[in-house]
């Protein structure tokens, strides 16, 4: 039986900070304000029409392969069903090692934690909550399609993420958990979720069940950010987060890690799940850091077979 191993990081190329990076910010920056021109992307919305596809023409061009896998999902709450749709690019994958970075597209329907009450039951544009992740995703499938790694990569982009309620995780990664249950791809030797990682005052700790899982992954997408001088990710444990990566990991077996910065505040407010996450409050050099560090790792491994 083939089984890969890894012979070793290359890590010599990082090892220093203030060195040339690949990774361009600025260009993902453009990415995240292109999604939020499209305007509201919640299941049933008509910009989530719009901006499905956006993703369809955007990575057509660009992946191997590209699967839409839809379903349809049922909320008996409000009495409504919605088509979701998750996007999966695939680059190389006939190569070994499959690795899965995913982000979430849609954005939630209620920005229920606004300070204002009379906007609680308003959308919100989602420029962190949702289009940062995207945005990365969509400058690394340009740099993944310009230089194929030795390994395969399925970028994933989950729907139905941010649906659900106040309260009770129900109808929360609705996207993620139908992918995990309905693998239309071969199994991922590990995945990657980003998620809220555009704000510009970026801290990421080391989320719980993603060093539960794959501890090693956590040590070491953390060391290429420590040797980048990255200091935005941080070297402690913060919360458990119910995220994407919580479905790979219960219902595909898949080992996951979660880069998320859960707090999304100024030194004043938090903009989570507000009308107030719009894109003048993310940056591009947290788009880069994170894609940085993700570049750093796909291109740091030599995989072989034995």
């Amino acid at each position: 039986m083939n089984r890969m191993v890894i012979l070793g990081f290359l890590l010599a190329f990082i090892s220093c900070t203030g060195q040339n990076t690949v990774f361009d910010g600025e260009r993902a920056f453009v990415y995240l304000e292109e999604q939020c021109a499209i305007g509201y992307r919640y299941p049933g919305s008509a910009g989530h029409q719009k901006a499905l596809q956006y993703y369809r023409n955007f990575f057509s061009d660009l992946a191997d392969t590209l699967i839409l896998q839809s379903f349809t999902q049922s909320i008996p709450e409000e009495d409504v069903s919605f088509k979701l749709t998750n996007i999966i690019a695939g680059f190389n994958i006939n190569r070994p090692n499959p690795l899965l970075i995913g982000a979430h597209w849609d954005t939630r329907p209620r920005a229920d934690h606004d300070p204002n009450p009379q906007k609680r039951s308003s959308p919100i544009l989602g420029a962190n909550d949702g289009a940062s992740g995207v945005a990365v995703l969509m400058h690394l499938a340009e740099l993944i399609h310009t230089n194929k790694p030795e390994r395969a990569i399925f970028l994933v982009f989950f729907d139905g993420e941010d649906y659900g309620y106040s309260g009770t995780l129900e109808y929360y990664c609705m996207g993620s958990e139908y992918f995990a249950k309905n693998l239309p791809i071969i199994r991922p030797a590990e995945a990657i979720i980003i998620d809220m990682i555009g704000d510009r005052e970026l801290e990421i700790p080391m989320e719980r069940y993603s060093y539960q899982s794959h501890p090693r992954l956590v040590k070491t997408l953390w060391e290429i950010a420590r040797k980048r001088g990255f200091t935005e990710f941080q070297h402690k444990f913060g919360s458990y987060i119910y995220d994407d990566h919580v479905m790979l990991i219960e219902h595909a077996g898949i080992p996951s890690v979660d880069i998320i910065d859960f707090d999304y505040p100024n030194r004043y407010q938090n903009f989570w799940h507000t009308t107030m996450d719009t894109p003048d409050k993310c940056s591009p050099r947290s788009l880069q850091i994170v894609g940085q560090v993700l570049y750093d790792y796909i291109y740091s491994r030599e995989i072989t077979k034995q």
